[in-house]
């Protein structure tokens, strides 16, 4: 049981779960040896925070422990990575604070009430596509490809202005980015040069966007980016880059893997999707996909100065991973936590992040976006069955399934 190894990360969803109970039950925050990665030196380790109430704490104290030495990695990344990937996730206040004050004025309740319309709009056609494709396949076809992936990567292009001409950039890239070190995507013997390219296309599409709509404003959230202000002060072109390249990554990734993870729970309990089918609006059904499906596996803070996790000491500059899928199956939490209870309440999952001032901005927009793709899925495509056994990204951060086969029947 070695957090800092691919082949812990590749181990079936079971196995990994009963390995994050074990560590729960272990006192003390477990040291692990850092991942080897090719170009980087050996770093000094890091300690795991599996519980609840551990994850909380880490996460509602960022004077303690800190974003900006690195939340996405676990080895600490260049300075140029940093530069495409530095967005509001890697960051500290008062920086931090600056950007996700002017992030959140561009969602305005006007603005939100629109994008919510849009999700309706996107998921039609996503929908009336897949129904095109099983057509043409004796009714077979990819759910990821063809509806969990499109609609968080279309409305996000929707929303920054993206032109139709560059939106097959913006899958492909964004693709790269979340792949880990998946073959599937990334090709070369060198990922992050991958990374770094995937990043350096997705900023310069955006910093050429935020100029464009420098004089010429729309009524859309890259124009309310580019012309809002915080305190007399306003987003560099670059700063809107990093927070494009977030909600190409953190945007797409939990609405794609909830959608997918939460129709192959639905296969594993057709009482669930019993339940889930008699009522589709049911408003504590995606919260708890989320939380059964964790999409993101971990998050990582740096110690700031000489402390404790609970009642453990941890040293200045010591790496934590914070495992999202381990506190949300804490069992002093969750009652039967491994059940995909559709009607779990209260539920403090931490599938959008802990608590804290880096709680998913977008959370809000997420759950909408998967919670009428499953109505429509249910109400509009009830005769949609699982054929095969899910295709599992291989990557350490992210909890991500490539591909699921499924059928509409009849």
């Amino acid at each position: 049981m070695d957090l800092g190894t691919r082949e812990f990360w590749e181990l079936g969803w079971k196995e990994r779960y009963a390995a994050f109970a074990e560590l729960r039950a272990t006192d003390g925050l477990p040291w692990y040896a850092e991942p080897e990665f090719p170009g980087f030196p050996p770093g000094n380790g890091f300690r795991v925070v599996t519980r609840h109430a551990d994850v909380e704490e880490v996460s509602r104290n960022p004077d303690r422990f800190c974003s900006g030495k690195g939340a996405v990695s676990i080895l600490d990344l260049p300075a140029e990575a940093h530069e495409f990937f530095g967005s509001l996730i890697s960051m500290d206040a008062p920086r931090h604070t600056k950007i996700r004050r002017i992030a959140a004025g561009a969602f305005t309740p006007k603005r939100v009430g629109k994008l919510i319309d849009d999700v309706e709009r996107i998921a039609g056609e996503v929908l009336e596509r897949a129904r095109a494709t099983a057509a043409a396949n004796g009714g077979e076809f990819d759910l990821v490809t063809e509806i969990a992936a499109p609609l968080p990567l279309l409305l996000i292009c929707d929303m920054m202005g993206i032109p139709e001409s560059r939106r097959d950039d913006v899958f492909t890239w964004s693709n790269m980015i979340l792949a880990g070190d998946d073959p599937e995507y990334v090709t070369s013997e060198n990922p992050l040069q991958d990374y770094l390219t995937a990043g350096a296309g997705l900023s310069g599409l955006m910093t050429e966007l935020a100029a464009s709509v420098e004089d010429d404003p729309r009524d859309d959230v890259l124009s309310a980016l580019v012309h809002g202000e915080v305190d007399g002060e306003r987003l560099t072109h670059q700063e809107i880059a990093s927070f494009f390249i977030l909600l190409c990554v953190a945007g797409n990734e939990t609405t794609r893997n909830a959608i997918t993870h939460g129709i192959w729970g639905l296969h594993l309990d057709p009482e669930a999707r019993a339940t889930w089918t008699a009522e589709p609006e049911l408003p504590t059904a995606v919260d708890e996909v989320v939380r059964w499906a964790s999409p993101i596996n971990w998050m990582r803070r740096t110690v700031v100065e000489d402390t404790t996790v609970g009642d453990v000491p941890v040293a200045a500059g010591e790496k934590l991973l914070l495992v999202y899928g381990s506190a949300n199956r804490d069992e002093s939490v969750f009652t039967e936590p491994e059940r995909l209870d559709l009607r779990r309440s209260p539920n403090p999952h931490q599938g959008f992040g802990a608590h804290g001032p880096h709680f998913c901005l977008g959370a809000h927009l997420a759950r909408r976006e998967a919670g009428v793709m499953f109505r429509r899925l249910l109400t509009e495509m009830g005769e949609l069955e699982v054929v095969g056994e899910p295709d599992r990204l291989r990557s350490i951060f992210v909890n991500g399934i490539k591909h699921l086969p499924v059928r509409l029947a009849g």
